[in-house]
């Protein structure tokens, strides 16, 4: 086989430092476009950006020219030093150290996307703590309680 082909669609999620809620309109609509540029940047173009005052969700479509920790060391470094720029009051912003990355089936892309999407309605409800909590038990990712906040 001379070509090579690949399509991985894969959810990305990771949260700011303590889950602080750093992440506030009109930043927040800032950010998420940010992101989606560094995605672009390295060949994974997002699909969509979204997230809550204290989380960030992406779906974004894989490239096979990049390693998932190179996609989110670089999507954490830039970003951070972005927002940090933007504002006095943000000089302290950090992510959280680790992110849950997982695949999608090409089939489920406009429920995730429709997902992500619905961020605000859905914290309403439910803590980003339950939330991923659900994210990694319908992935059957066994996980340390004690390490997945930090």
């Amino acid at each position: 086989m001379g070509q090579t082909l690949v399509k991985n669609y894969i959810h990305i999620v990771f949260s700011t430092k303590y889950r602080q809620p750093w992440i506030q309109p009109p930043m927040e609509s800032e950010l998420h476009a940010y992101i989606g540029g560094v995605c672009k940047n390295l060949e994974c173009p997002a699909i969509i950006v979204g997230g809550y005052t204290d989380h960030i969700h992406i779906l974004c479509l894989f490239s096979k020219k990049i390693t998932l920790v190179k996609l989110m060391e670089e999507i954490k470094s830039h970003s951070s030093k972005w927002i940090k720029s933007k504002d006095k009051a943000y000089e302290t912003f950090c992510w959280q150290e680790g992110y849950g990355a997982f695949s999608v089936n090409p089939r489920s892309v406009e429920r995730v996307k429709a997902y992500i999407a619905n961020q605000h309605e859905h914290h309403q409800k439910k803590s980003f703590q339950l939330e991923y909590r659900s994210i990694l038990k319908r992935n059957e990712m066994d996980y340390n309680e004690n390490y997945v906040w930090t």
